[in-house]
């Protein structure tokens, strides 16, 4: 067996292991892991099936079928940083919304509590003017 591939084999199973103990730490969400470990799963077939990766290598034009390992590598790479990139995206606009949100909350309380204490002041002086009176 060729050093590369047990190299991958070695990689794409100590990936798979670490994000199964991300996901039962609650470190990384299930929506997020499961692209790591399509990825990985992907990376042990093909490690494992010298014919697939022989075909998938010519299909690419590799003429060293274990290159094509980390071609493969680089795509999920490439799949995941486009993944990460469109929820950082969503995100981004979710927080800008909350906080637009939440500045015009405050600005309305600031409102009610100002209105809030012009009426305090107010109703003392009233009952003041009204005992007075009698």
């Amino acid at each position: 067996m060729d050093r590369t591939i047990v190299v991958v084999m070695s990689a794409a199973l100590a990936l798979i292991l670490v994000v199964l103990e991300l996901v039962r730490r609650r470190q990384l969400g299930e929506e997020y892991s499961l692209l790591w470990l399509v990825t990985s799963v992907v990376l042990l077939v093909l490690a494992g099936s010298r014919s697939l990766l022989e075909l998938l290598a010519q299909l690419m034009g590799i003429t060293y079928p274990p290159s094509a390992l980390f071609a493969v590598a680089f795509g999920g790479l490439l799949l995941a940083a486009l993944h990460f990139s469109s929820a950082v995206t969503r995100l981004s606009a979710e927080n800008r919304v909350l906080a637009q949100d939440l500045a015009i909350l405050r600005w309305q309380v600031r409102r009610l509590e100002a209105r809030a204490a012009a009426a305090s002041v107010v109703a003392p002086a009233a009952r003041a003017d009204h005992g007075a009176a009698e």
